[in-house]
């Protein structure tokens, strides 16, 4: 086959899959517009149908490829995804947890290249968020005491439904069963209707409907064909009891948010009662998933870096909003998602803001940074994009919600949330805590407002509550003013109105307190402030950044290379002698004291493998710079020189060794080009001989 139609085909493979990808975002629209009423079922059977057909045209294009070529093709990704995770684990970027037991799903440890990426990229998210924008940063337990999370609606409502092998006790999300079980059954009846309706559905189904559908196709365990149990809620949430006697229950959070929420007052106060401000929190979380799958995309445990920006409910603009304004990153916009197209497009963030596709400066401004970030650590931007909520996928509370996603072999992934979460978390809180957690804002000019007093009367409360009555005064004067005016009107009834009072409830009498509407004369007021928060997954874009720079040298399929940017590089450069000399060996061994004094990761590789066979395995774990000592180095002070490679050209330059270190510290800092440099020192002739 020759090379021109070897590359037909590879377009071919590749504009299938666009078709594939674009169909697929049809039917995801359509299925949240039948939610709505606004579309047939029959239109999104219809969708599903041509989606199945470009999926087997896509199958059949990638066959005929490795027919043909007798290799896969590089848009085949599951090969493509499998000679990733072979590099990553061979050279223990990462691996499984805990390997000579067998294992656990869900849980990897980091290897030396892997941790040292992961640092520089955490680091540098500290950089760029908590340094540049002077945010607030704490560290807070992992182990959260029940009732935060359950103010926070964790332990009601973070669940999946789960069914188990009633014969093993193996566990299986319940959804994903019954979506196998449907997608079985229309492959062999495309036209069972009442399958592909349900298939729409299975999202939204509860336990009861969800076990009526299973006993319906008499679901069984998909390893062993045993009966199943029931569906039932499974929390997400590793449980654990905390102290020696085990009678307080706790959990390993689901996210870091949380502690900066209980906290909010300390920093509020910390900050001198301003607002807006951030706070940021880099820690581990914990999700007990029931089919971790995907290597670092669905873990147990993972890294997440999380801000929560605190602002003027009435005022979410920012100050530097006009430095990210003019920057133009892939929008996925809800009206994209359900219009025709079904396509991202590039849209001025200040043209998005001005229009009121994205809800206000402050969140276009983070997702404008987080761009920045993606760039930085050396994602593709053509493959990054901002997918806004679809209405149905909101809470209820949310003001607007994009997410951060990178296309990878496995689709779009969603590494980062960027939320308008409005006031709902420290309202929350509050209520369930019985603490203050309002800011307060100094009018410009003092205001005449309509108040609500609420006057408790201290004698008679005393009188009839004896110890309670302090805590029912305070109780009283803690209510909402809908709650005061509400109780007020019941008690003008002549009812008494139930009120929570140190666990318990007391019935209110009319005489105890005194409830009425006046006008006042304040110079400010207090409020709940609103939060607009960024989260991200560490892990998630560690996995994209690893499939963005990894490829293979063209002509040697057995060389392959990651084009990590230095400032992600878990190794900055490597310093070779160029043969196994002593004197060659002691240079650069003074070499790498040299840059590791001035900050520069570096590793001294005086192993008797060839030059050729040193650059391929640096390059094959991201190091992007080399530095060669030769027998021009051990000349005197004056001519004494170096070569220094670059990873992804191949191509050398000769430095003198009085500058080397300045110059490698320069490009790994990312302060000078590869460009400058070629302009500065003679390029050298190489080869690049294994």
């Amino acid at each position: 086959m020759t090379a021109v139609s070897v590359k037909d085909l590879e377009a071919a493979i590749s504009s299938q899959q666009e078709l594939v990808e674009r169909q697929g975002d049809v039917v995801r629209s359509l299925k949240a517009e039948v939610k709505e009423g606004k579309v047939l079922k029959h239109e999104v059977d219809a969708a599903i149908e041509k989606l199945k057909v470009l999926k087997i045209e896509l199958d059949g294009k990638l066959k005929e490829f490795q027919a043909a070529t007798g290799k896969f093709s590089s848009s085949d990704k599951e090969s493509f995804r499998a000679a990733l995770v072979n590099v990553l684990e061979r050279k223990m970027f990462y691996v499984p947890a805990f390997k000579i037991y067998g294992g656990v799903a869900g849980f990897f440890d980091y290897g030396p290249p892997g941790c040292a990426i992961k640092q520089n990229v955490t680091q540098f998210w500290r950089h760029h968020f908590v340094l540049e924008e002077n945010m607030l940063e704490i560290e807070c337990p992992a182990v959260t005491p029940e009732p935060v999370l359950r103010a926070s609606g964790h332990v009601d409502r973070f669940t999946d439904f789960m069914v188990t092998d009633v014969e093993t006790g193996d566990c299986h999300r319940a959804d994903h069963l019954l979506e196998n079980i449907l997608e079985a059954v229309i492959d062999a009846d495309p036209a069972d209707a009442a399958a592909k309706d349900m298939l729409v559905r299975v999202g939204e189904m509860g336990s009861e409907e969800l076990d009526a559908a299973l006993k319906l196709y008499d679901a069984k365990a998909p390893e062993t064909g045993n009966a199943i149990s029931s569906a039932y809620p499974f929390n997400l949430m590793f449980k654990t009891s905390i102290g020696p006697r085990g009678d307080m229950v706790g959990y390993l959070r689901p996210e870091t948010a949380q502690g900066i929420f209980v906290n909010f007052k300390e920093l509020y106060n910390y900050n001198s009662h301003k607002l807006p401000f951030a706070a940021a929190q880099i820690g581990n979380s914990y999700r007990n998933e029931i089919n971790p799958r995907a290597g670092l995309l669905r873990v147990r445990e993972f890294t997440q870096a999380e801000i929560e920006h605190f602002v003027h409910p009435d005022d979410k603009r920012h100050p530097k909003f006009k430095y990210v304004g003019e920057l133009d990153p892939f929008l996925y916009s809800r009206d994209l998602q359900l219009g025709t197209e079904k396509k991202s497009q590039r849209m001025l963030l200040r043209r998005a803001v001005d229009e009121g596709v994205i809800a206000n400066e402050t969140l276009a401004y983070f997702i404008g940074r987080t761009y920045e970030f993606c760039l930085k650590i050396g994602l593709n931007p053509d493959r990054v994009r901002f997918r806004q909520h679809l209405q149905h996928e909101m809470a209820h509370y949310a003001e607007d919600c994009w997410d951060c996603e990178v296309e990878t072999s496995y689709g779009w992934v969603e590494c980062a949330g960027l939320a308008d979460r409005s006031a709902y978390d420290l309202s929350a809180h509050e209520a369930a805590s019985k603490q203050d957690l309002a800011a307060y804002e100094v009018f410009p000019e003092p205001r005449m407002v309509e108040v609500v007093e609420i006057v408790p009367d201290k004698k008679m409360l005393g009188k009839e509550l004896k110890r309670d009555a302090q805590p029912a005064a305070d109780a009283l004067c803690a209510m909402s003013d809908c709650d005061a005016m509400e109780m007020n009107t019941k008690l003008d009834n002549g009812e008494e109105v139930p009120l929570e009072i140190n666990g318990k409830m007391i019935a209110i009498k009319r005489e105890w307190v005194q409830i009425t509407k006046k006008m006042k004369k304040i110079s400010g007021r207090h409020y709940t402030p609103g939060v607009i928060e960024p989260s991200f997954g560490i892990g998630r874009f560690l996995y994209c950044m690893f499939e963005h720079c990894y490829y293979v040298r063209e002509g040697d399929e057995q060389r392959t290379v990651f084009k990590f940017t230095p400032l992600a590089a878990p190794i900055k450069t490597t310093v070779l002698p160029l043969m196994s000399k002593p004197e060659l060996t002691a240079v650069a061994e003074e070499i790498g004291r040299d840059l590791r004094f001035a900050g520069v990761s570096n590793t001294v590789d005086s192993s008797a493998a060839s030059v050729g066979k040193r650059y391929a395995r640096n390059d094959e774990i991201g190091v992007p710079m080399a530095i060669t000592i030769d027998y021009e180095t051990l000349e005197d002070a004056v001519t004494s020189s170096v070569t220094l490679r670059d990873r992804d050209t191949t191509a050398q330059v000769r430095v003198p060794r009085a500058e080397i270190v300045a110059v490698v510290k320069n490009l790994a800092e990312m302060k000078t080009t590869w460009e400058e440099v070629y302009a500065q020192y003679p390029v050298q002739e190489s080869t690049e001989a294994v």
